[in-house]
């Protein structure tokens, strides 16, 4: 894993499809925000369970095409098909000075792509904290 770029070991996070390796790359109080839920979710443990529900309900279909960075942050353009309905989004990422991730946004379309995500997030929270 690159431990020099927070954007790389998100990709590394993301092929391996292995939320186990969040913990190094998530900061204390990172913040996650989602078109799922209204309020922020604030704290590594949370955005852990919503990045590792977005890997199980996004999975192998997930595929990153575009990014533009900044010096401590980046916006990732992805595509999956969730269900057979195709979703076209984006990553926001900022990082702090040790590299980690200390905001973490996701912005999903078409409306019925953003209605399907919350549907199966909804459902692999659920499983998740059973």
């Amino acid at each position: 894993m690159t431990d020099t770029d927070p954007i790389a070991r998100w990709h590394d996070i993301v092929r391996a499809q292995d939320p186990g390796l969040l913990d190094d790359l998530l900061a204390d109080a990172v913040v996650f925000r989602s078109p799922a839920v209204h309020t922020p979710q604030v704290g590594r443990e949370r955005t852990k369970a919503y990045l590792s529900a977005a890997l199980a309900v996004l999975g192998p279909g997930l595929a990153y095409h575009r990014e533009w960075r900044r010096e401590r942050s980046a916006v990732l353009e992805f595509t999956t098909t969730i269900a057979d309905i195709e979703v076209h989004g984006i990553d926001m990422i900022e990082w702090d000075d040790d590299l980690r991730i200390t905001e973490f946004t996701v912005m999903a379309r078409p409306t019925k792509g953003m209605q399907v995500l919350i549907e199966h997030m909804g459902a692999e929270l659920a499983r998740a904290s059973a």
